[in-house]
């Protein structure tokens, strides 16, 4: 376990000039022509967030404190989704730190940077135990991540496998008319940032009645998001629907989540106590609650998208379902 520790607390220190030198800039060259979603200011976002929140040592220590790795190492397949840079970064080191081997498939979206931190581990322990992944091989344990399509097809792939599956699910905010303007900023980014494609992308705001809701009204620094955010704009024009123009997404009233990246769903509330209400109701649809609002498991403004160790997806602890 002491090994792991510093196998990762030294990856850390080796991904803390990244994007500074020629070779990672390559890097992030490649995974934005693979996934024009990614840019760069969003890779070094989830790079950040990683190193900080996963790779400290102190912190690494601290989580792996709560556990023990086995002494029977387990053949697991790691199947992640390429929404964001790096999403099933967190599964592989679980993996790992559990004492199991891991067997990686990268997402085809996501597989220059994958493999990046793949090889920088090879780099610093050659006899790190990951290995690729092969659908006609068996495995003791399997991870998968995707949509709920996938997650269907996950569930019939490893029917008679151990298995953790993953599939869509959102994040939501709930303001009380306090917050500070640096909070609004944080949440700005906590809505916007990886074009609002990441499971932890607020795509619901909570707000009193009567609440001007002021946030900054910057354009999205993707082209793609973009281009749906202008599409959506025109469409609600020429049906003359009434929405708040945020410049990198659209506020929309009404109680469901949106199916679109351009939108954000603006609910209105009169009694905090039925916000609460609807978080259990909807426990299971939910990934993070984002407020400065006395709130169980709730984070900070614009810290949504830097997730602790113990921030487990779906609220499921990886290295308990690993154990």
């Amino acid at each position: 376990m002491k090994r792991m520790i510093e196998i990762f607390s030294e990856l850390g220190e080796r991904l803390q000039h990244f994007g500074d030198d020629i070779a990672s800039r390559e890097v992030i060259a490649e995974a934005i022509a693979q996934n024009s979603w990614f840019t760069e200011r969003d890779i070094l976002r989830a790079i950040d967030a990683i190193r900080c929140e996963m790779l400290d040592r102190d912190k690494l220590s601290s989580w792996m404190a709560n556990y023990t790795p086995t002494t029977e190492p387990e053949r697991v397949a790691i199947i992640m989704a390429g929404n964001i840079p790096l999403v099933g970064f967190f599964d592989l080191l679980c993996v790992l730190c559990s004492g199991h081997k891991a067997y990686v498939k990268p997402s085809s979206k996501d597989r220059v940077l994958t493999n990046y931190i793949a090889n920088r581990l090879r780099d610093i322990e050659t006899n790190i135990e990951i290995h690729p992944y092969c659908s006609d091989d068996s495995y003791d344990r399997a991870i998968a991540t995707g949509g709920d399509e996938a997650n269907a097809y996950f569930r019939n792939h490893f029917a008679q496998t151990r298995h953790l599956l993953r599939g869509s699910r959102h994040s939501v905010a709930i303001l009380d008319g306090g917050e500070s303007s640096a909070e609004l900023e944080g949440l700005w980014s906590d809505i916007t940032s990886y074009s609002g494609l990441g499971c932890r992308s607020v795509s619901m705001l909570f707000i009193p009645q009567d609440y001007q809701l002021q946030l900054p009204t910057t354009e999205a620094s993707n082209p793609k998001l973009r281009n749906n955010v202008a599409q959506r704009r025109a469409l609600y024009t020429i049906q003359h629907r009434e929405y708040s123009d945020y410049g990198a997404f659209l506020a929309i009233e009404g109680s469901e989540f949106s199916t679109s990246l351009a939108e954000v769903t603006i609910c209105r509330y009169s009694d905090i106590g039925a916000v609460r209400q609807w978080l259990t109701e909807h426990h299971e649809e939910i990934q993070c609650v984002v407020s400065h609002i006395e709130i169980e498991g709730c984070v900070p403004f614009g810290k949504a998208q830097y997730p602790k160790l113990t921030d487990y997806a779906d609220g499921v602890d990886t290295m308990q379902f690993l154990a």
